[in-house]
């Protein structure tokens, strides 16, 4: 048994030492950053590219994300139901209250608010997946253009507040036409800095706003499955509102 765990000790302490060789080869340095209107307009021209016009008139849209949650987001109230194995989360996305169900029973007390809680966290960040491009210009948001290692140009959005993780920011890198092909990330729940993913796979929902599906990196893709958009609830499909528990509040 000693020796067993002996050298589990050992393959334990090599296995840490090719992370961090591995993460220090990996690790991007993040580039220098200086808002600009030069960054503004790029990032409007990105918007266009994916039509945030037509996202904005997305009143309904549903996803599934990398097969481990799923979503029925009503943009216009704010509401959101976060479904993950047998939990369900009826969420107002702007009060970050709501209802949690598991096996169909509604939770109460401190176990339905951690639902609660760990539903808004999973929205922050699926829906960021989902459609990143149009939040360049959220509140607390700064723009700038960038240079990353390789020589490659682009546009870096910086998060200075909002979501669950501020302080992050992403080097987008784009085609002529101004659609994003790939982002580089300099965010807190990553230590290695430039990690980057790309953004294809290309989607037009109904109302006509571009969304894509697929994100590969290095080390493992996220996959958008399912999505499917709407200008209202019976344009999507819905005879009955979904969230009718929230509206009795």
């Amino acid at each position: 048994m000693k020796k067993f765990l002996k050298w589990l000790l050992i393959l334990s302490i090599l296995l840490f030492t090719i992370l961090v060789i591995v993460g220090f080869v990996l690790h991007e340095p993040k580039p220098a950053a200086t808002p600009s209107p030069e960054a503004d307009a790029v990032a409007q021209k990105m918007m266009a590219a994916v039509d945030k016009a037509a996202w904005d008139t997305t009143a309904i849209i549903s996803w599934d994300f990398a097969g481990r949650q799923q979503y029925l987001w009503d943009k216009e109230r704010n509401f959101v139901k976060v479904m993950w194995g047998e939990r369900m989360v009826l969420l107002h996305t702007k009060s970050v209250t709501g209802k949690a169900f598991t096996n169909g029973k509604e939770v109460t007390g401190d176990d339905a608010n951690d639902l609660v809680q760990k539903a808004w966290k999973h929205f922050c960040n699926d829906s960021f997946w989902l459609n990143a491009v149009v939040k360049a210009f959220d509140p607390g948001t700064s723009r700038s253009m960038v240079e990353t290692e390789g020589g490659a140009e682009a546009m870096m959005v910086s998060y200075e507040s909002g979501g669950v993780t501020p302080g992050d920011s992403y080097a987008w890198i784009l085609d002529e036409d101004g659609l994003p092909t790939s982002y580089k990330m300099w965010v807190s729940i990553i230590p290695i800095g430039g990690v980057e993913f790309t953004w294809e796979n290309w989607v037009t929902l109904d109302t006509g706003a571009k969304i894509a599906t697929l994100h590969k990196s290095a080390v493992f893709d996220l996959e958008m499955k399912a999505v499917k958009g709407a200008a209202s609830l019976e344009a999507y499909g819905l005879g009955e509102d979904p969230f009718v528990e929230l509206l009795r509040n």
